[in-house]
């Protein structure tokens, strides 16, 4: 743990109250509106030296601390990418500051594409594993044996299975798959989708991946969540491009909003 996450946590402790949150919760495209919801204090990225900027359209680059559904949480609005900075660690440090803050767990959202027609724009997908087609790794220059995390349970069994059983108490179909992490931000070649798909992929994004690794790293128990906004290269008719994204993710939204709500009702 870093001297300027223990730091980063105290003066946020400061502001937004000693209690540790149970979780965090890193909110992807379409979901921004979310952290709004939350009963607490918000502080700009901005204020917080050394968090990412987060400039990609559609994010909300701040940190909010407080309640949701009673459970005490830690909603970052806003992630960095790789292909922002070419750092596949950009995210590293307000991990390290949720973990300093009490937290123990982690659940990413993110949007992504399909790379199966029988899971459309509007569907939302649990993650169950990931290849890190990309190459990257956040841990690259770790100086410690810390940096060999074992990945074979990445995604804990049990938060999948709390998950799954809060999608089945609101109604909500939840597909499970393999999620395909590729560096973007230019989008896969319908040639890269066969490749991906071929190596057992099942949707295909541009974050997530790192942060899970960061956050195993960091001895965090880890979910993940996409929402799918459209069918990867090739698979469709739909044109492919960040503004589609934008305009697609509510669809999902709504309904991963609803089953992350009564996810944390459910929390003790």
């Amino acid at each position: 743990m870093s001297k300027n996450a223990e730091a980063l946590a105290a003066e946020i402790r400061a502001r937004a109250g000693a209690e540790p949150p149970k979780l965090g919760l890193i909110l992807g495209s379409g979901l921004g509106h979310l952290a709004e919801a939350v009963e607490g204090v918000a502080i700009p990225y901005a204020d917080l030296p050394g968090f990412p900027h987060a400039g990609v359209s559609g994010h909300n680059p701040k940190l909010v601390i407080g309640r949701l559904e009673g459970t005490r949480v830690a909603v970052f609005g806003g992630r960095a990418h790789y292909y922002e900075s070419g750092r596949a660690d950009a995210m590293r440090l307000p991990l390290e500051v949720l973990k300093a803050l009490g937290a123990d767990t982690l659940i990413a959202t993110n949007a992504a594409g399909s790379l199966h027609p029988e899971m459309p724009t509007g569907e939302l997908m649990l993650l169950s594993d990931h290849i890190n087609f990309s190459g990257l790794n956040p841990l690259i220059g770790e100086p410690t044996d810390a940096r060999f995390v074992p990945m074979t349970a990445a995604y804990d069994p049990a938060l999948r299975a709390a998950l799954k059983a809060a999608a089945t108490a609101e109604g909500i179909g939840l597909h499970e798959g393999v999620y395909a992490w590729y560096s973007g931000p230019s989008f896969e070649t319908p040639a890269e989708i066969r490749a991906i798909r071929t190596l057992g992929a099942d949707a295909v994004g541009m974050s997530t991946v790192p942060e899970v690794i960061l956050a195993r790293f960091l001895g965090l128990r880890v979910a993940a969540l996409s929402t799918i906004t459209n069918l990867a290269a090739g698979l469709g008719t739909e044109a492919i491009s960040h503004e589609h994204t934008k305009a697609m993710a509510p669809l999902g939204a709504a309904k991963l909003e609803r089953l992350l709500r009564r996810h944390l009702q459910k929390m003790e």
